[in-house]
């Protein structure tokens, strides 16, 4: 059994990234590039786990992909790797971050090779423009680019990082603590993603797949005596509305669902649970710009919807293109790609009595295209 652990930092903002997709979630074909990297290194055999930190919502969508360890992360880097390393055993730690997402076997391997040689390893690369600092210029050869992955020795860090102070790598710590490190030439490639520019940089990462991803959803919601009615975002003239938990807007319940199905994030019950107080009445449109933020976040592109409304009664067919307008405003995309139809069920079943009304939708997905 290896004594080396690997900890991978995705706890980020990713603000300085400047993009509505969290640049964890950028795909490589199929893989989000979290998944990418830890299966990258995974693969070299080196570890007796990988521990991936990350948020919360972040970590419930990641289970969907792969079983490697998660934990939450905090509001600094510092924090995030602390409480990774409330559950590392092993007597070695090596930590990185998914942004430094190609790290070669060899590179890895000149690390890992120094292994208990002093308390933390540290790859850097020297410095070749002229450095000004606070006006004046130093020797360039005394300053050094610091890279990661660093390898340290568990304890020693885990005492280093023992403080209110914060540092930015994992080195600097087990220094101030009065620790020793010993510095390797880093690489070249092992270029790390802070900004979108610096995709161009990185040789090993394939552009996201082109497929369209498709999912469709279903619900029904049955007649109140009272209330008002909303259905696909518009309010219908009507003196009933929909028993519901929220405001009952059926329309737009089942296009959550279908947009949820092609992201394969679950479904709206999953986001938000009919016994939460949180939703009790809610605005459901409120819930839809929830729902596309979160896609958007995880890599999604919304290409088109398409909604049909089995209603005996209200009728609705002037109400749809305003329901077309006020979704397209939502999801971002233009109003041709959302379509509205409506039927009856020949006075057959539940909605031919006039007890409520179902609603299919059908919605059609692609990854954010970050190689163009």
């Amino acid at each position: 059994m290896s004594d080396l652990s690997l900890i991978l930092l995705s706890a980020g903002s990713s603000s300085r990234f400047s993009m509505d997709v969290k640049k964890h979630w950028l795909r490589i074909n199929h893989q989000p590039l979290w998944q990418f990297v830890a299966l990258r290194l995974q693969n070299t055999g080196q570890f007796s786990k990988i521990i991936i930190v990350s948020s919360d919502e972040d970590i419930a969508f990641m289970k969907n992909y792969a079983n490697f360890t998660f934990i939450k992360g905090g509001a600094s880097r510092q924090q995030s790797l602390k409480n990774a390393l409330t559950i590392v055993e092993s007597k070695y730690i090596l930590v990185s971050d998914i942004a430094r997402s190609c790290i070669s076997e060899d590179f890895l391997q000149r690390i890992v090779s120094h292994k208990g040689k002093s308390d933390c390893i540290v790859p850097y690369l020297n410095v070749t423009d002229t450095i000004v600092y606070e006006n004046e210029t130093i020797d360039r050869d005394k300053v050094k680019r610091i890279q990661t992955p660093q390898l340290s020795r568990t304890d020693v860090l885990r005492d280093a990082l023992n403080t209110t102070q914060e540092f930015t790598d994992e080195s600097s710590a087990i220094v101030a603590n009065g620790g020793e490190r010993s510095f390797i030439l880093g690489d070249t490639d092992a270029h790390k993603i802070t900004y979108i520019n610096d995709l161009n940089k990185i040789s090993c990462l394939e552009a996201p797949s082109s497929d369209t991803l498709s999912g469709n959803g279903f619900d029904v919601h049955a007649f109140d005596t009272k209330g008002e009615m909303w259905l696909g975002g518009v309010k219908i003239e009507s003196d009933y509305g929909f028993l519901a938990h929220s405001d009952g807007d059926v329309a737009l319940h089942s296009l959550i669902d279908a947009l949820l199905g092609a992201a394969g994030m679950g479904d709206i019950g999953m986001l938000f649970p009919d016994n939460d107080e949180r939703y009790k009445g809610i605005d459901s449109k409120e819930l839809l710009k929830v729902v596309v933020t979160k896609l958007n976040s995880f890599g999604f592109v919304i290409i088109n919807v398409d909604i049909t409304i089995a209603a005996q009664k209200p009728r609705i067919g002037k109400y749809k293109t305003q329901m077309r307008a006020v979704i397209a405003e939502i999801l971002g995309i233009d109003r041709a790609r959302v379509n509205v139809k409506a039927t009856t069920t020949e006075k057959l079943g539940f909605i031919g009595r006039e007890e409520g009304v179902g609603v299919t939708s059908n919605a059609n997905l692609k990854y954010f295209n970050w190689k163009t």
